[in-house]
């Protein structure tokens, strides 16, 4: 495929793009407290345009002073950011990129501690059950308000920006006052279509007097707010075609407020195109470009989009975190280089929240872009045991940077847990990354032995100067369950791969992330399905826009939960459990009748044993007897996410 359509040029008013692949605003906590941009900041935005991304849109930059919603949050209601900005638009200008930037009011959806103020909206309506209750804003502040999109759009136009986008999404200030769920004014900004949309009328009218058409000015707005009573999509198509009749130069259609942010933030089993209707429908009511954006990761139905006329341009969010050359790479047909996002919200969506900086479980370098990947002063003969996520990572990096590396992985398959974390429904596109790996492992040079268990005896004869052990976790295995040894027990990774055999009706034994993946994997499957956790809820453990779609599959095939269980013994047909929400209660209470039970209670470190409180890494501490290094990633150090594991392997292959 020649994605000829997505690296066609276009014109969005006075700004000329040289294709149509976009990165989207997104919050990265890159920025310095004082509001100005970092080094980082620069660093991040150039990767992008290196990559040949041809628009490229700065994160949400607070436009009033008072409305900050967290530490890290650029700034342009004052002149201190312009020259930081500078540096930002030279480096992306110099790589042929345009600059976008996103000029936003928290409005109700921010904070007031970090603001330093109290938030203000349409109306005096809490975003969310414990999110601080704003002020309407008075009438005569308003148009205070509307100023102060005029004066950040003049700063953002010294500071080399060819477009602005006004933020009219997701539940913020602009998008308070359109709304008829969250507008319940009586002023000249409440009431009817018209008055509900004047805030947005003005703002636009302000933005292009203020700017005189030297960039363009753009409007980031929802396809649906997703809300009974809120905007629905028709109600959408009005307001795009009302936003062209207002001077906008171009849409950006986004999706939903944040009471329904599994669909800003669409996890792994939401692909690409979700909301491609929606959008098309917005297209067919106005003449100005429109970008789409929700879930792209691969470029072919974003090729259809722009092909069929549904949409003029289409943003890569979170796959620009995952791998800024992505067009590149389209460009040159190598989509087998490409990194892709996996949609797990463990590092972007996450420390966005947390005010961390933004990092990725497939993409180690994001954030880290400034560093590079210096050469290794001495080139050494690193030994990689187990060909894991961690493992494929470290033997990569270090490759690139010029060591002589060999992979060790002890079965017939490449990647891990993680490989196996593809399997439960929704979550195939795991598979991407693991080949990914592999394929970086590959094309790097890297030295790759399939079925070998590294041994001691082999290091004392091969006498490497490094090893990193990432040699992953087992199935969790509490002894203190009577009957867990039971051969009849079916693991929860051999449930998985198929190679046991599970009857119809099934008992998971623990209701985390892992068994509750499990079971929906079997309930799918047509298996009747139980599961049975010692806490009060099923898959506390797993992100929210994940659970969301996780327990919608539970009432769907009707499984089972049995919660604040503890289990004493395990049978071939069941479990006997107490009541871990009540210690007193004595009673020894009994799920059985199953026909197969699955253990999928979690992971433990493999090669290593408790002393006490303390963990000893038995295999690591023979080694260091016989190796100068030996590093310890991933799961070998102890059963966590894939995160910890790529970052760790990242930090232990730029110190060799």
């Amino acid at each position: 495929m020649k994605f000829k359509n997505m690296f066609s040029p276009i014109q969005i008013g006075p700004m000329t793009v040289k294709n149509r692949f976009v990165v989207p605003p997104m919050g990265n906590n890159f920025a310095n407290t004082d509001g100005t941009w970092s080094d980082e900041s620069v660093a991040y935005y150039a990767e992008r345009a290196k990559g040949q991304f041809g628009l490229i849109t700065i994160e949400a930059t607070v436009v009033h002073k008072g409305a900050k919603g967290g530490p890290r949050k650029p700034c342009l209601y004052d002149d201190n950011s312009i020259e930081s900005l500078k540096k930002i638009t030279d480096a992306c200008h110099a790589e042929g990129a345009k600059i976008s930037i996103q000029l936003q009011n928290a409005g109700p959806e921010g904070n007031a501690k970090n603001a330093g103020a109290p938030i203000q909206a349409a109306t005096a309506i809490a975003a969310a059950d414990g999110r601080d209750i704003p002020e309407a804003v008075p009438t005569e502040q308003v148009y205070e308000l509307i100023k102060g999109y005029g004066d950040a759009a003049v700063r953002a136009m010294k500071g080399g920006a060819d477009a602005v986008e006004i933020h009219m999404a997701h539940g913020y200030l602009v998008n308070s006052f359109m709304s008829p769920r969250t507008n319940k004014r009586v002023d000249e900004f409440g009431g009817n279509f018209e008055n509900r949309m004047r805030f947005s009328r003005l703002i636009v009218e302000e933005v292009k007097k203020r700017t005189e058409g030297k960039i363009a000015v753009l409007a980031r707005i929802n396809s649906t707010e997703d809300m009974f009573g809120g905007l629905d999509n028709h109600d959408m198509c009005a307001i795009a075609s009302y936003l062209e009749d207002c001077g906008v130069d171009g849409l950006h259609v986004s999706r939903a407020v944040h009471l329904k942010d599994e669909y800003m933030w669409a996890p792994t089993g939401i692909h690409g195109g979700f909301s491609a209707e929606l959008v098309a429908n917005i297209k067919n009511c106005v003449s100005v470009p429109v970008i789409t954006v929700g879930r792209y990761t691969e470029p072919q139905f974003a090729e259809q989009m722009v092909k069929l006329g549904k949409a003029d341009l289409v943003a890569f969010g979170r796959q620009s975190l995952a791998d800024p050359h992505t067009p590149e790479k389209a460009q040159e047909e190598r989509l087998e280089d490409m990194t892709p996002c996996i949609a797990c919200l463990q590092g972007c969506v996450a420390n966005m929240y947390a005010g961390k900086p933004l990092c990725c479980l497939v993409n180690p370098v994001l954030g880290r872009e400034a560093e590079g990947l210096p050469k290794a002063e001495k080139a050494k003969k690193v030994y990689v045991i187990g060909g894991g996520v961690a493992g494929m990572c470290a033997a990569f990096t270090a490759k690139r940077r010029g060591h002589d590396v060999t992979l060790f992985e002890a079965t017939d398959k490449l990647g891990g847990n993680m490989r196996l974390a593809a399997y439960p429904p929704g979550k195939g596109d795991i598979t991407g990354m693991i080949r990914s790996y592999i394929v970086k492992c590959e094309k790097a040079g890297v030295n790759i032995k399939m079925n070998t268990k590294v041994t001691a005896q082999m290091l004392k004869e091969d006498t490497p100067d490094a090893v990193i052990l990432a040699t992953g976790s087992e199935t969790l295995v509490l002894p203190f369950i009577k009957g867990i040894h039971n051969p009849d027990i079916v693991y929860g990774v051999d449930c998985l791969e198929g190679t046991r055999p599970i009857g119809h009706k099934v008992l998971v034994v623990g209701g985390g992330m892992v068994g509750a993946e499990t079971a929906d994997f079997l309930a799918e499957q047509g298996h009747e399905v139980s599961v049975i956790e010692m806490r009060d809820a099923i898959g506390p453990d797993v992100i929210h826009e994940h659970r969301i779609f996780l327990m919608e599959a539970f009432e769907k095939y009707g499984i089972e939960q049995i919660t604040s269980a503890a289990v004493s013994e395990i049978f071939s047909d069941g479990v006997s459990y107490k009541n871990a929400a009540d210690k007193s209660d004595e009673t020894i209470y009994e799920a059985r009748g199953f026909d197969t039970v699955v253990l999928s209670m979690g992971f433990s470190s493999r090669y290593t044993h408790r002393d006490g409180q303390n963990v000893v890494y038995d295999f690591a501490d023979e080694l260091k007897d016989i190796v100068p290094e030996v590093h310890v990633v991933g799961d070998a150090v102890r059963a966590r996410r894939a995160l910890d594991a790529t970052k760790e392997a990242y930090d232990v292959a730029l110190k060799l």
